[in-house]
């Protein structure tokens, strides 16, 4: 249970990679809201996804790993395959080492929560330090997704935008099918 409520806090901080081609069918864009990567299948959801807001959502569309996954629907040249591909192994990089970095602090929070009375100035330590080093892999990812948009022609970001408009409206009626007393 421990490691299921620290991999979903991860997860949700790390905002998780989207997208992969459907299988068999190489000149289509996939589903909106399903991941590609190491968490494929996964869906984008929680609150932190309610909370960031649909310009920092859209420009996470643009992950070097999520244009890769469709470059054959984007029609992606040599080039922007090669510098997509350098961009998103350079980005890994630094969420990775960020992700390391995080890692002895959850750690040391969680450790310090299983205590009968908790130290809270322990707790806010490591919490800001956990905090930060998530922030600096949640930046690496959202700064790679910046610099790869500018890797694309106008058309291919066009192209992007009819599919982040796509999944804004899947996202509404999804929400409203799974809680339609709540208001939208």
């Amino acid at each position: 249970m421990r490691n299921r409520r620290r991999l979903l806090t991860v997860l949700v901080l790390a905002a998780a990679p989207l997208a992969a081609q459907e299988p068999g069918k190489p000149d289509s864009m996939p589903h909106p809201m399903m991941g590609a990567g190491p968490m494929s299948g996964m869906m984008m959801q929680g609150p932190m996804m309610e909370h960031m807001g649909p310009a920092m959502m859209q420009m996470m569309l643009y992950a070097p790993q999520h244009l890769l996954a469709r470059k054959d629907a984007l029609g992606l040249s040599a080039d922007q395959v090669a510098r997509l591909t350098m961009l998103r192994d350079g980005t890994k990089t630094a969420h990775d080492a960020a992700m390391s970095e995080a890692k002895p602090h959850m750690d040391a929070i969680e450790q310090a929560a299983s205590a009968a009375k908790p130290d809270t100035a322990t707790l806010k330590t490591h919490f800001q330090a956990a905090h930060a080093a998530m922030g600096k892999a949640h930046w690496a990812t959202l700064a790679s997704a910046a610099q790869a948009r500018a890797v694309l022609t106008d058309a291919q970001r066009a192209k992007m935008q009819v599919w982040a408009d796509s999944m804004q409206a899947w996202t509404r009626q999804h929400r409203r099918m799974m809680n339609p007393n709540r208001p939208h």
